[in-house]
């Protein structure tokens, strides 16, 4: 059984060091490197070659690098009848979780303010809003979004979901579809997007989004956190909303463009916490042992776990 890397702009060498700690018995195989296509069972792709998956005629399933898949389809040419698989691991879980929970947190204790304050050595105390009195609203209940939107409501935030289907999840209303999201958004003080990237998806944070959330809070205004996918965000409207009051700040983790580039105008701005698309890292020797496991599983019969929906595009 031969597995083939192929990540763009990644450590591959460290990646395949730490499979083949877990497992000495692999083949690996570096892209373009693949010796015989033939030979290639399985492969862990990012943003891989368009056409080139298609070319491994034994290929039995494509793991994506990330909890997202949308990276995959710039390939056009997939191969039809290969399952795509998304990583879902606690520790690619965790770790958004505790992005999420700390930027709500940024944002709703003011620090901004206190950190401005201190660089004038200003001794001075606001008025903060406790948990209770602040709503927080999730869009995107997958596994994700609804490990980060458990995780504030036991904080005691008023935590409320929206997703394209409703969810079940005890203490947390859920709001779904085109239809309800003006009422999702009316009841939202801090907007916290993980949402999948798709046609349906694309350019969604946009100035209506932003004109619809609840002005009437106890805090300083709207916040946007965005720890998703960059092309969900329409980033002049961003600046936009930041200007006319629709938005008072927003942290965002992704970008249209990565690097965001030099001249945006999101660098300088007082009120916007940038990061390097770092939410959520990938862990090598976490994510392999996902796979590791998802393959001795599919090798011995069982179902693949977390298949995404090629309609759907998640």
């Amino acid at each position: 059984m031969a597995f083939l890397y192929s990540l763009d702009d990644w450590d591959t060498d460290l990646w395949m060091r730490e499979m083949q700690h877990l497992d000495t018995s692999l083949d690996l195989r570096l892209w373009p490197n693949v010796g015989r296509p033939e030979d290639i069972d399985y492969a862990l792709v990012w943003k891989p070659p368009p056409g080139e998956l298609k070319k491994l005629p034994n290929l039995k399933a494509i793991f994506s690098l990330g909890a997202g898949v949308d990276h995959i389809y710039t390939d056009t040419d997939l191969p039809d009848d290969v399952p795509i698989i998304r990583v879902v691991d606690p520790n690619l879980t965790m770790r958004m979780s505790e992005y999420v929970v700390l930027h709500v947190l940024w944002h709703h204790r003011r620090q901004r303010i206190y950190n401005h304050f201190q660089t004038e050595s200003k001794w001075h105390d606001l008025k903060q809003p406790a948990a209770s009195e602040t709503r927080v609203g999730v869009m995107g209940l997958g596994e994700l979004g609804q490990d980060a939107a458990k995780k504030l409501k036991m904080m005691g935030f008023r935590v409320a979901g929206w997703s394209q289907s409703r969810k079940n999840i005890e203490g947390i209303d859920s709001f779904r579809g085109r239809g309800e999201l003006k009422a999702f958004l009316n009841r939202t003080d801090i907007l916290v997007c993980l949402l999948p990237l798709t046609d349906g998806t694309r350019g969604l944070l946009n100035g209506a989004v932003f004109k619809d959330l609840a002005k009437d809070g106890f805090g300083d205004g709207p916040v946007l956190i965005n720890a998703g996918r960059g092309d969900l965000q329409v980033e002049c409207d961003i600046v936009t909303a930041l200007e006319n009051g629709d938005l008072y700040a927003a942290t965002l983790d992704v970008f249209q463009e990565e690097p965001l580039p030099k001249e945006s105008p999101l660098w300088t701005h007082p009120r916007v916490t940038i990061t390097p698309h770092n939410s959520a890292v990938s862990d090598p020797r976490a994510i392999n042992g996902y796979i590791l496991r998802q393959i001795k599983r599919h090798r011995a019969g069982e179902p693949l776990d977390n298949v995404i929906d090629r309609e759907k595009g998640y």
